[in-house]
């Protein structure tokens, strides 16, 4: 059965890449009944314009919605939109959560002569170990920089609308996708990017490019689990008195005894994703009680379940077939 990668996703259609060739296909009706995710980026076997199995992936983010990537670049504007350390910071989180490598990409760069917010830029990020860079789409700064990163892997782009992505991607595809300017009145961009879609720069070369988002929002994992998000913070927490440190206002906290190692920004961030978490555990904390689902999964593979009504009515038929089965044996 032919294999393919899955490079755009619109409406109900998947467009598949194999062999250089372009295939419209749809979802086989199992794959809808086992509410199995598929991803820009998934790799396929379809036959007949119909995709049969979604094969396994090297990794995958949820939001935006894409597999088997080698590294998410990160899109900030130095001015207009204004750089916020704190939209920054969740990009960041969310790649370290997935295990996703992260490149800092700070665009727009010929609208700033302010070398302070450059500084305090390398001065946070690059102790982390992050590669950063500055560059201009409409000049050309830094465009041969951001085409050496790209090369060779299939990188994500992500950050918030108006950031210039989209430019970005025209400075290195000879590409011309539709660009906006940002809104003076509210200095937030409008979605010019409607999907996500892979784009082929050459040969080993790809860019996943993505709609801009800003509403990532730490929801789906417990407070304890925020700070190794946080390598800066999460170094110290061997150190801390109690185990169940959140390094906040709690006794014996080793991360409090090392704030002027600790970016504020960050800390400020940290703070943020916490409350978020405390959100989540508020919801699960009553939802211990096992529910029956229609679903079950196996093997990372879901399968639809029996109804506990139809299971019932089996095991009622099994039990008459042996009553019966026994009764005539005393017949006989």
């Amino acid at each position: 059965m032919p294999e393919g990668q899955i490079y755009k996703i619109h409406s109900d259609f998947y467009y598949v890449n194999s062999d250089g060739k372009s295939y419209e296909c749809k979802l086989r009706e199992v794959l809808k009944k086992t509410k199995q995710s598929v991803y820009v980026g998934d790799f396929v076997e379809f036959n007949n314009g119909a995709i049969e199995k979604i094969l396994t992936r090297q990794n995958y983010i949820p939001r935006p919605s894409v597999a088997n990537v080698d590294r998410i670049i990160i899109i900030s504007a130095v001015k207009e939109p204004d750089l916020s350390f704190s939209q920054l910071n969740r990009y960041i989180a969310f790649a370290k959560y997935y295990g996703i490598e992260a490149v800092l990409c700070f665009n727009k760069n010929d609208l700033s002569s302010d070398d302070k917010m450059i500084e305090k830029v390398f001065s946070i990020y690059e102790p982390l170990g992050y590669d950063i860079l500055f560059t201009s789409a409409l000049e050309g700064l830094g465009i041969e920089e951001f085409k050496e990163i790209l090369e060779g892997k299939t990188s994500v782009l992500c950050g918030s609308s108006g950031v210039g992505k989209s430019s970005l991607i025209n400075a290195v595809s000879g590409l011309n996708l539709r660009t906006k300017e940002v809104s003076e009145k509210t200095q937030r961009g409008t979605h010019t990017t409607r999907h996500c879609e892979i784009i082929t720069i050459n040969e080993n070369t790809r860019i996943v490019d993505t709609p801009g988002f800003s509403n990532l929002k730490f929801d789906f994992i417990l407070p304890l689990d925020v700070d190794k998000l946080f390598p800066e913070i999460y170094k110290y927490k061997s150190e801390c008195k109690f185990q169940d440190c959140l390094h906040i206002n709690e006794t014996g906290c080793s991360v409090k005894e090392h704030f002027g190692d600790i970016d504020e920004t960050r800390y400020q961030s940290y703070l943020e994703f916490v409350e978020e978490a405390k959100e989540y555990k508020e919801k699960v904390k009553f939802e211990g009680t096992k529910k029956e689902t229609t679903h079950k999964k196996h093997n990372d593979e879901i399968a639809v379940k029996i109804s506990s009504r139809k299971r019932q009515s089996a095991r009622n038929t099994i039990r008459q077939n042996l009553y019966k089965d026994i009764e005539n044996e005393r017949i006989d």
